[in-house]
């Protein structure tokens, strides 16, 4: 895997090569105060499974001023030619599966026919597809686990994953003119999201916008890339992320999020993170020192 300079990748766990991916699963101890740069020569994805060191943020080089650096969401996309600065506050272990896309397609798409605007560049830093998540969670699962035929699936898997991530950016300027929600109406189903942990109903948001709920769901589409229903799944998800690390009882986190019980939660946290809520958990409580056992 080709790049520039990444000390993020210290402590990294295994590669995995294929024609048209690499697949690495990193284990990453972050330096205090750090900073990296991550660059490549192809279409490169990371999906952190835990917490991004505290204020992690990005900068993209040579295309934005050094002084602007912007807050990432837990899967961040880099353009091949487009070397990411990161920043941080603090130190720990990282869990993350990073993915560099080398099919010809990837390269067609990304680096021959792609416009990198600068709406573009600012989504790369927070990737809201549900689609994208999960087709890393399967590529991860498929290198970490290979079988017969896994060479041919990693291939399938790669070109679904760039075709829905070229949709997803295409989607983004594309859409942000035709039919999106205002800026202040993301606004306030985010600080909704954020104020409370338990999901709500499509009414509320729709009556917190003052619109229907045909036109709230229609136009969260068109402005995030991903349906209203797995954005608010995976703040939910993102919400028990933040419990884990300060409580130690499944349960109350359970109950502090809205689902009907531990098992339910265990069941949605699996099925987007590949943890368990408990191994989750000791992993943040080991990499705090917090002696935690």
């Amino acid at each position: 895997m080709h790049e520039a300079r990444d000390s993020t990748r210290r402590g990294y766990s295994a590669d995995f090569s294929f024609s048209t991916a690499d697949v690495s699963l990193l284990h990453s101890d972050m330096a205090a105060d750090g900073q990296a740069i991550i660059s490549s020569d192809h279409a490169l994805l990371d999906l952190c499974v835990t917490p991004r060191p505290v204020n992690m943020r990005g900068s993209f080089a040579g295309t934005w001023d050094g002084h602007r650096f912007e807050p990432l969401g837990d899967i961040i996309f880099v353009p091949p030619g487009y070397p990411l600065h990161l920043r941080w506050d603090g130190n720990g272990e990282q869990y993350s599966i990073r993915c560099e896309l080398r099919g010809k397609l990837a390269r067609h798409r990304f680096r021959n026919r792609m416009d990198w605007t600068e709406a573009r560049l600012l989504a790369s830093l927070d990737i809201s597809s549900h689609s994208v998540r999960l087709l890393l969670r399967r590529l991860a699962e498929e290198a970490r686990s290979p079988r017969r035929d896994t060479r041919l699936l990693v291939g399938a898997i790669a070109t679904q994953l760039t075709v829905e991530l070229s949709r997803y950016l295409e989607f983004v300027t594309d859409n942000m003119a035709h039919g999106g929600l205002s800026a202040w109406r993301l606004r306030l189903i985010d600080e909704r999201l954020e104020k409370e942990t338990v999901p709500p109903t499509l009414v509320e948001l729709a009556g917190l916008c003052s619109i229907s709920v045909r036109q709230l769901t229609r136009g969260f589409l068109k402005s995030r890339g991903c349906t209203l229903g797995q954005y608010v799944h995976q703040s939910r998800i993102d919400a028990v992320k933040r419990l884990l690390a300060t409580q130690e009882s499944i349960k109350s986190v359970a109950d502090a999020v809205g689902f009907s019980s531990t098992s339910s939660l265990a069941q949605a946290f699996r099925r987007s993170t590949g943890l368990t809520p408990r191994s989750y958990q000791q992993r943040i409580w080991r990499s705090s020192g917090s002696g935690h056992s």
